[in-house]
């Protein structure tokens, strides 16, 4: 039996154990591994030992198994840095920069907990763990609850947010989590109805904001979204990237290019700042930024199709997610916008039919059909 088994089979041992005794009500921790995963994990335990080359070669195995597993491709990368092969070292962390930036983040007018994604499998062990010897701790369970939502686990997230609510009673902060929790799960209502009790509490609080402007749009109530992210403007001020997101949403052109232009400064190598610079100039009438080619895979086929250098069909055909296709979408509506209104207004109507609603366009895209309903 490996190592990592071991210790899952004692994490759920003492979870059963906490609910015999009356310490709590979990249902014993179920961590489901793929082999890339389980694999990782092992050669993090052997690169604790010393064993760097194995270590690098497990890393190496893992990335096969899963060539988008970033944190492989990073820390094979690290164990080749350690053994002085420093050019492979580079390769293994561009790839891992190229594998984040085809799986990106949250964007960062969003709050920390709903910008994290990804496996944090061994983080949810540890903090289980933690669980164990701070049973009236709220910490263990906010941080694992965090942990499987970034891994899109929302029901257990929820769960773990409900029991520190029982040890923390109507704490803001854990509300506007378990919130963050229900969206995920599509119960907008119940969402809005946390939310609607933190920012009583906490009027200007950017994350509560910024969710339920997300929860509003999607139940249609436009006005109250757009207040909540102009309220969250103000508080976002002096945070280009946040401002250019909520400009970006409010569809509120003039006012995001300053805050996409200081963004892109800032962050120059993030293609979507220069693809939503182009976006925002597009539809305020003025000529698209040049630049260098763009990059291959996505957002790249965007920025090649706001260049005319990549087909409608094309870039559907590399849209293989719904958010991706809701971006590409949203771009085809901005190139029709000036010349065939009733072939953008068709496509905006895609994005909200279609698209996630946390995404930025799916706001815009509302915003737009808004003004010419």
């Amino acid at each position: 039996m490996s190592l990592l088994e071991r210790l899952s089979g004692s994490l759920r041992d003492s979870l059963r154990r906490g609910a015999r005794s009356g310490e709590g009500d979990e249902k014993p921790l179920s961590i489901e591994l793929s082999k890339a995963r389980a694999l990782y994990l092992r050669a993090r335990i052997v690169a604790r030992t010393g064993n760097i080359p194995l270590a690098a070669s497990m890393f190496a195995d893992a990335a096969a198994l899963d060539p988008e597993f970033a944190d492989a491709l990073e820390a094979e990368g690290a164990m080749l840095d350690l053994t002085g092969q420093e050019s492979l070292a580079r390769a293994r962390y561009d790839a891992a920069r190229l594998s984040r930036a085809r799986n990106r983040p949250g964007p960062p007018d969003r709050p920390f907990y709903a910008r994290q994604r990804g496996p944090y499998i061994s983080e949810i062990i540890s903090y289980s763990s933690a669980r164990q010897s701070l049973r009236r701790n709220v910490l263990p369970l906010i941080a694992r609850g965090n942990a499987y939502l970034a891994q899109g686990d929302a029901e257990r997230a929820l769960a773990d947010y409900d029991r520190a609510l029982k040890l923390r009673p109507g704490l803001p902060e854990l509300l506007a989590l378990k919130a963050e929790a229900l969206v995920v799960l599509g119960r907008h209502p119940d969402a809005l109805e946390l939310l609607d009790q933190v920012l009583a509490a906490r009027p200007r609080d950017a994350g509560a904001l910024s969710t339920r402007g997300i929860v509003n749009m999607a139940l249609g109530k436009i006005a109250e979204a757009n207040a909540d992210w102009r309220l969250q403007l103000e508080v976002a001020r002096g945070r280009p990237a946040a401002c250019a997101c909520l400009a970006l949403r409010l569809a509120d052109y003039e006012a995001a290019i300053p805050h996409l232009e200081a963004a892109s400064q800032v962050d120059p190598r993030d293609p979507y700042w220069k693809l939503y610079l182009n976006t925002a100039r597009t539809r305020t009438g003025q000529p698209a930024v040049a630049g260098a080619p763009a990059q291959e895979g996505w957002p790249g086929a965007l920025l090649g199709l706001q260049a005319g250098t990549v087909t409608e069909d094309a870039v559907l055909a590399q849209a293989d997610t719904t958010g991706r296709r809701a971006e590409a979408l949203f771009q085809l509506a901005v190139l029709k916008s000036a010349t065939d209104p009733a072939a953008a207004r068709s496509r905006w109507q895609e994005v909200v039919e279609q698209g996630p609603h946390d995404l930025i366009e799916y706001a815009a895209a509302r915003n737009e059909l808004a003004r010419v309903s």
